[in-house]
């Protein structure tokens, strides 16, 4: 293969494979805080576009691969979250008010530290609470709807076993197949193939805010930001990383009132463009990120043929295929959840209290769960603080989330610290 075409064809299947593996889980997030098929093909194509323009600008500007994509754990987040008292305008104030966060992060590198500081169990709890309710839902497809979920889930199991980079996608072709073989033609009457942006002026109160736009930026920082940087770094480059958070926190800010929830940093994705596979020579990988920027602005053209799919399909078969993008997600989560004994307790807690989706004061499980293992985790601490009997041993270490690698040093607006991610860095299905 010649050295041009390398990294234009890696940066295809990038694009190819970032979309294809969870864009069901964008569309029943937004559905699910309450936009129409119209808005949600709208939000759709903002977050491909916004992504795209991210990846082509941060790209060019500095010659690294900085892949972009959507928050796929946000949009979980919005599926187990729901609709909200003020319906969908208060999720595009959310979105929008998320997105501020983002850029400020940018701004003010303290509170990138921060956020890279939260401890690692109770992160990765936080994020498995989110994803385990669409990570059950191929369960629930094959007893509801078994004709049409078997094909899927068995499609998805080989392909995982021999390819396992197109498991999702080819899952979601055999979907498409069985949804176009059991739906009557006159069901595309009226179906609107082609997305148009539908603007939405948003509105803010405070439950939507606690409950919804600090679990979006905390999680899409957690599990799609500073990965996204530890892939890089691991790879051997120094990204500027707030460049990177003020460029996704702006097309965020942006995308929002069409319906964008939330642009970032890739994560697996990113592999695929600064690895060795996109081409030998690091300087020239960078071009393969700014095709995949290319090739995702332009696969939003299809939002509103995918949207038309999604209300085609019984629910429940498109949450299964979402379901299975995230089981990768979900064993990381749990696992990095899991990883130390002295926070596991608070971890579990966390986990139950996210997944259980009880809202309070109008405030959704996500946040709640994070106070409640941060709760759990002090409890902990302050135990293990306490005196040891003489000749004892001291008590365990307490949880923290110190740097697995770093960035650039402390200098600059660019310079916060990449902390250890929940589970390492990868997180499936950007």
């Amino acid at each position: 293969m010649s050295g041009r075409s390398q990294p234009v064809l890696a940066g295809v299947v990038t694009a190819l494979v970032g979309f294809a593996s969870s864009f069901t889980v964008v569309l029943a997030g937004l559905r699910a805080v309450g936009a129409s098929d119209a808005q949600a093909a709208s939000g759709l194509l903002a977050v491909c576009v916004a992504a795209g323009l991210s990846a082509v600008w941060l790209g060019l500007r500095h010659r690294i691969p900085m892949s972009v994509a959507w928050s796929t754990p946000g949009a979980a987040l919005l599926v187990a979250t729901g609709a909200m008292p003020g319906g969908w305008p208060v999720a595009v104030g959310a979105f929008l008010v998320s997105g501020a966060l983002i850029v400020a992060a940018g701004l003010f590198p303290a509170l990138g530290r921060a956020v890279a500081a939260i401890p690692r169990p109770i992160a990765g709890a936080m994020l498995a609470g989110v994803l385990l309710p669409l990570c059950t839902a191929p369960v629930r497809a094959l007893v509801e709807v078994p004709r049409l979920a078997v094909p899927v889930v068995l499609a998805w199991l080989l392909l995982h076993r021999f390819a396992r980079r197109w498991a999702v996608p080819g899952a979601l072709v055999v979907a498409v197949a069985a949804i176009a073989l059991t739906t009557p033609v006159s069901g595309l009457g009226g179906a609107r193939l082609l997305p148009a942006v539908e603007l939405t002026a948003p509105v803010w109160n405070v439950s939507a805010m606690v409950g919804l736009a600090l679990p979006l930026f905390l999680v899409t920082m957690a599990a799609q930001n500073v990965p996204g940087m530890a892939v890089l770094v691991g790879y051997g480059y120094r990204p500027p990383f707030g460049a990177a958070l003020r460029a996704t926190g702006l097309t965020t800010v942006v995308a929002a009132p069409a319906g964008g929830h939330a642009v970032n940093l890739a994560a697996i994705t990113a592999a695929l463009a600064a690895g060795p596979d996109a081409h030998p020579d690091p300087d020239r990988r960078w071009i393969a990120s700014v095709t995949a920027g290319i090739g995702l602005a332009l696969l939003g053209l299809g939002a509103g043929a995918a949207t038309t799919l999604v209300a085609l399909a019984p629910p429940v078969l498109i949450e299964a295929v979402a379901g299975l993008a995230l089981l990768g997600a979900l064993a990381t989560a749990l696992t990095s959840a899991l990883a130390e004994p002295a926070a596991r307790e608070a971890a579990v807690v966390t986990f139950v209290v996210t997944a259980s989706g009880v809202a309070l004061l109008g405030v959704g499980g996500a946040f709640w769960g994070l106070v409640a293992g941060g709760v759990m985790l002090l409890l902990f601490r302050r135990r293990s603080d306490g005196p040891t009997a003489p000749g004892s041993a001291p008590g365990p270490a307490t949880a923290s989330s110190g740097p697995a690698s770093s960035g650039p040093e402390s200098s600059g607006p660019d310079s916060v610290a990449v902390a250890a991610s929940p589970g390492g860095g990868r997180v499936a299905g950007d």
